[in-house]
């Protein structure tokens, strides 16, 4: 199958900070990977769905809880996630968590779905080494009222508005 199925749509949620680009570049490769294994492709085909859009938010703030927001869009599955910042680590566990990460996506949307079990993941690919084409929204953290500063992740409206 030639055709693409899986379009990541990366962001970050910043408060002052920079986007977390070797994240976010590991994250996106975790997606391609998945995106291109016939065995991903041919469990995602059985869903009646052309593609997912799939929206990645990584937090500048403490991971307390993550969010998601999952809809339908005609022949489109949209899913915007929320996940956490690693701390400093190797690039191979950057990669391990990255696709981790997505499949814990993925395991969300399957039991939303009513799906069968995820296939296994595709044999672990090294991260390319030139990334400049990694598109990545950026958004300052909005302000919220007093009682929800502390809550460490975004609300479930800012996950469904963080794309546009």
């Amino acid at each position: 199958m030639d055709e693409f199925w899986l379009h990541p749509r990366l962001g970050t949620a910043t408060r002052g900070g920079r986007a977390p680009r070797h994240y976010l570049i590991a994250l996106q490769h975790a997606v391609h990977t998945l995106d291109a294994d016939p065995r991903w492709q041919q469990w995602w085909f059985r869903t009646g769905f052309r593609g997912c859009q799939l929206g990645i938010v990584t937090e500048g703030v403490d991971h307390l809880r993550p969010s998601a927001d999952i809809r339908h869009l005609g022949d489109q599955l949209r899913a915007n996630f929320t996940c956490a910042l690693p701390s400093d680590c190797s690039d191979n566990e950057l990669m391990r968590r990255a696709v981790a990460e997505v499949r814990t996506m993925f395991e969300v949307i399957r039991e939303a779905m009513a799906l069968p079990a995820l296939p296994p993941d595709p044999e672990p690919a090294p991260p390319p080494s030139c990334a400049d084409d990694v598109t990545v929204t950026e958004r300052a953290l909005t302000s919220v009222p007093r009682e929800l500063e502390q809550q460490g992740y975004l609300t479930l409206t800012q996950v469904q508005n963080f794309f546009g």
